[in-house]
């Protein structure tokens, strides 16, 4: 059985375009919208391909109409961008949105799958990076052979607490320092993570049409070309550890 994983697409139809691998099941752990200009046909695919899917706290967001107001970063970026979600997605969209879990279980190739957003414990909101230790803890008493997240925009696999932790990356807005769209395969129980360049220009071109003000347009494209925010707008720094995380636990959230 092949697999494909895909998270974090963001509205960037180009960039999942560019991403064709055969597969007999496909997983998606969130995030169609927001930040990109194509939100429409990134939620029709999923729609049409997904064979599981979760809901990310953006398509939380967009599905709810819940406005985004102020901050820097990428918090600025969401704010400026839904109303423009809103406005492209068509009614079944946005209520596949609504209806999509927050968490969901499959079986698939006598594995045990779980996935969320996030984290098992917060399945929208809470970030967790590489963090062997903090994954032991959030997946102690979870019944899975393979936990799927997204939400880091962070590509990673890792094990903890006996179960594997698989982090695809963000196929529509990485925040590595790598541009090209990241996704991963499942063959057999091997585990591959995968890079895909993409026609980014497509995507500038549509950030560029957009009616959103000049420096959201002039971060995005920074964003889409090198693969983080830039200098003068540092990227929020979620916790890394686990003590870490229980003091930030009720902290905004991080865009």
């Amino acid at each position: 059985m092949r697999i494909l994983v895909v998270s974090d697409i963001h509205a960037n139809w180009p960039a999942l375009a560019a991403i064709d691998e055969p597969h007999d099941v496909c997983l998606c752990l969130g995030d169609l919208v927001d930040y990109g200009p194509d939100p429409s046909p990134c939620v029709r695919w999923a729609m049409e391909h997904a064979d599981h899917a979760v809901r990310g706290n953006h398509d939380h967001g967009v599905a709810q109409g819940i406005p985004v107001e102020g901050g820097t970063g990428f918090r600025y970026l969401t704010g400026v961008t839904r109303p423009q979600m809103w406005e492209a997605l068509a009614p079944d969209e946005r209520k596949w949105l609504l209806q999509l879990p927050v968490t969901r279980r499959a079986t698939l190739g006598g594995a045990r799958f779980l996935l969320v957003h996030a984290t098992p414990r917060d399945p929208l909101d809470e970030y967790l990076l590489r963090d062997e230790a903090g994954w032991a803890k959030r997946l102690r008493h979870v019944e899975a052979d393979v936990v799927c997240v997204g939400h880091s925009h962070m590509q990673f696999k890792l094990k903890a607490g006996g179960k594997t932790v698989l982090n695809p990356g963000s196929v529509g807005l990485p925040r590595d320092g790598d541009p090209r769209a990241a996704y991963a395969i499942i063959e057999d129980g091997r585990i591959e993570l995968k890079r895909i360049s993409y026609p980014v220009e497509e995507t500038l071109a549509g950030v560029d049409a957009a009616p959103w003000p000049r420096k959201a347009k002039e971060m995005l494209t920074h964003v889409l070309r090198v693969g983080r925010l830039p200098a003068a707008e540092p990227a929020p720094q979620p916790p890394s550890t686990d003590e870490e995380m229980e003091e930030e636990r009720d902290a905004p959230e991080i865009e």
